[in-house]
């Protein structure tokens, strides 16, 4: 930021033409010599150009969506005092801000700020927007503490455990009690470094670099049949519906991961006698086509303050159930992942009483691009030898894979979003 300073200095002193005769001060027209419009708009940052009177000058769209410009005046006070400093002193000053986005405190933004002189009359403000690089910081930091917490929590449920078994040594009852405790926390250990191996997998590989082409209706099939059990211990009701002759490219065993996962917690959150319906359908958005696969249920829903954080790592909506369960709060942020890297996406629609409806919208191939996944694939569907979908190296620890490449994006429209219900297609229960 400081070479562009000094460049945008340089460059406004020899284009600003030398007066012709003396002027009051006050009532000449200070302008902004031709060109600086274009030269900020390069800069790709947010930049203001303020006058003799605090008055801005110049303004780049990006300052004023971020809220540093407002009309014609700095918006920021405190920017607006290193401006005059500045102006004194000619000294260039740099700084960090915290801003809340309108003043509502709802959204924070973070601004690294170089203010500098470029004549007597004209200051120059550059702003670079840090929110994403500071939230990242954040997220990496919640992830190591969450981490650490996750881990003791099971780790020492465990030593206390060993040590309740060893002063009951004679008490054959209590050891079967606090047996029965260790294997549920050393499972729940197991799920969680295994979801914990999952994650840091996710920047390393691409599925689509070697893409297959899988049968949604695969996905759907393996992914319930994975739930099955569970949802017959708990009395849930799991249909498949919608279209069968889905396709799309990708991974099998990360799609069938990335849609169990949505039904197991469908499974979680709902109660005996609850159905969960899991669907694929063809969407048209604009030019593109998309295959949006939904899993719904009529369980106890999600509060509109949670919807935001869902999607989280770690984030439990209800945690006292999700921790009964053996949940991680790790699942959606997997899904998340899984999604991205297929080029789509997820999205939830919910409502307290009603249920949940999560959707996983993919982008549909062409005829050209089926053929060449086919040519990847040695046979559509296959895992490889002694896999299964959801160990598909065979190993305890499944993987799932993203890539920061950018690709080609659907939006999704929430399931339910315009009526406030979910889809109204009666779904068909599986026979076996």
């Amino acid at each position: 930021m400081g070479l562009v300073v000094g460049a945008l200095v340089v460059w406004l002193v020899m284009r600003r033409p030398a007066p012709e005769e003396p002027e009051d001060f006050l009532d000449a027209t200070v302008e902004v010599p031709g060109g600086v419009s274009q030269l900020l708009a390069v800069l790709g940052s947010s930049a203001v150009v303020v006058g003799p009177h605090d008055e801005v000058l110049e303004s780049t769209s990006q300052a004023r969506t971020i809220g540093i410009v407002r009309g014609s005046r700095m918006a920021i006070a405190e920017l607006l005092e290193l401006v005059r400093t500045v102006r004194q002193d000619k000294v260039i000053r740099s700084v960090d801000l915290e801003l809340k986005r309108g003043g509502t405190g709802s959204a924070v933004i973070f601004l690294s700020v170089r203010i500098a002189p470029l004549d007597d009359d004209l200051i120059v403000v550059l702003a670079e927007d840090r929110t994403t690089a500071v939230r990242v910081e954040e997220t990496r930091r919640d992830f190591v503490a969450n981490v650490s917490h996750e881990l003791k929590t099971p780790i020492g449920a465990v030593a206390l455990l060993a040590e309740a078994v060893e002063g009951a040594a004679d008490d054959p009852e209590a050891v079967h009690r606090f047996a029965a405790r260790l294997s549920i926390e050393s499972s729940r250990l197991s799920d969680l470094v295994r979801q914990i191996i999952d994650l840091s997998r996710l920047q390393a590989d691409d599925p689509l670099v070697q893409a297959e082409v899988v049968e949604v209706e695969d996905v759907l099939t393996q992914a319930v049949d994975r739930c099955r059990v569970d949802a017959e211990k708990r009395q849930v009701q799991l249909t498949i519906a919608g279209e069968r002759d889905c396709a799309v490219l990708g991974s099998l065993w990360q799609l069938v991961g990335a849609v169990g996962n949505l039904v197991e917690n469908a499974i979680i959150y709902s109660d005996p006698g609850a159905r969960v319906a899991v669907a694929a359908h063809r969407v048209k958005r604009g030019e593109d086509e998309q295959i949006e696969i939904t899993v719904s249920d009529n369980g106890i829903g999600i509060g509109q303050a949670d919807l935001d954080r869902i999607f989280e790592r770690f984030y439990r909506v209800d945690y006292a159930r999700s921790r009964a369960n053996g949940g991680t709060g790790l699942g959606l942020s997997i899904v998340k992942h899984i999604a991205a890297a297929h080029g789509g996406e997820v999205s939830v629609w919910s409502q307290l009483g009603q249920g949940s409806t999560f959707t996983i919208s993919l982008p549909a191939p062409s005829q050209t691009d089926l053929l060449s996944g086919a040519g990847q694939s040695t046979m559509v569907g296959e895992l490889p030898a002694g896999a299964s979908a959801d160990h598909p190296d065979g190993t305890e620890s499944s993987a799932a894979v993203v890539s920061n490449r950018q690709r080609h994006r659907g939006v999704a429209e929430p399931v339910g979003s315009r009526t406030g219900r979910t889809r109204t297609t009666e779904p068909q229960e599986i026979v076996r």
